[in-house]
């Protein structure tokens, strides 16, 4: 194996991951943030997990799962998959305690003004996130650190893509820890963990995983991430955004984040 592919393959995915710390520096140094910010941010994120989850990971489960299976059974797999990350973050969400809903939150830096529900609801939901994310990142990591190992012009354009889709993640990541804690640095600190599982992924592909990885391994993880994905979108995401009573906006930034996504895929991949 040549060294200089390995340490590009890796250098690759260590910038797409931590392109999560972009995003919660776009959140945490915006001299102003408005409820329609918040609105439109944690939208925009749930739109680009929704897409790219529906659009790309499904499908690269699903094709990978038939060439192992057959059409019939690898459908039948894709399937399982995907409702069993659902299941999974489901029956997490039903263990882990929920705080009631917080009153009427005026603004990110409003942080004092927060009672100590609202606080314990923001962090929970920040974690949880970020938890998500980790998760999510973890075999996206694997994927990018392979493909750019095995055909090295493919690195730049796969890792763009996943960065740009990564930025939305740490600013959905930031906002509920900042918004919990009062502090910027916690805030990015915990945003750039989530991305830590890309090049933690690719370590562990290249030392262990690479040696029994297949399609139908493969295309089980995606398939869970996917469902994994879109659950956290739809039941943590989305009801925060429109929490801040901009539901018009929360709607825009949705449909900005898959228009964004979507873009990118066809131009970076």
């Amino acid at each position: 194996m040549n060294l200089d592919n390995f340490w590009y393959a890796f250098g690759l995915t260590c910038f797409a991951g931590f392109s999560t710390s972009i995003g919660s520096l776009i959140a945490l140094l915006a001299k102003k943030t408005s409820r329609k910010f918040l609105s439109v941010s944690l939208g925009f994120s749930a739109g680009v997990m929704i897409y790219v989850s529906l659009v790309e990971i499904f499908v690269k489960a699903k094709e990978s799962l038939v060439i192992a299976l057959g059409p019939q059974l690898g459908h039948w797999a894709t399937i399982g998959g995907f409702f069993g990350g659902v299941a999974v973050i489901a029956l997490i969400d039903f263990l882990v305690p929920g705080a009631e809903n917080p009153h009427e939150i005026r603004s990110v830096d409003d942080h004092k003004m927060m009672d100590k529900v609202a606080r314990k609801k923001f962090l929970r939901m920040g974690l949880f996130i970020g938890a998500a994310i980790f998760i999510h990142n973890f075999p996206e990591g694997l994927a990018t650190f392979m493909a750019a190992l095995q055909r090295p012009e493919l690195g730049i354009p796969i890792a763009v893509a996943i960065a740009i889709h990564n930025i939305p993640e740490g600013i959905s990541v930031s906002i509920p820890i900042y918004q919990a804690t009062g502090s910027r640095k916690k805030a990015f600190i915990y945003s750039s963990l989530s991305g830590l599982a890309e090049p933690l992924g690719a370590l562990i592909g290249f030392f262990i995983v690479k040696s029994f990885m297949n399609d139908v391994v493969f295309g089980m993880i995606f398939s869970s991430v996917a469902g994994i994905m879109v659950y956290i979108s739809l039941d943590e995401l989305l009801p925060a955004a429109q929490e801040y009573g901009e539901h018009h906006w929360s709607i825009w930034g949705l449909v900005m984040g898959m228009a964004v996504m979507a873009v990118s895929l066809v131009l970076l991949v």
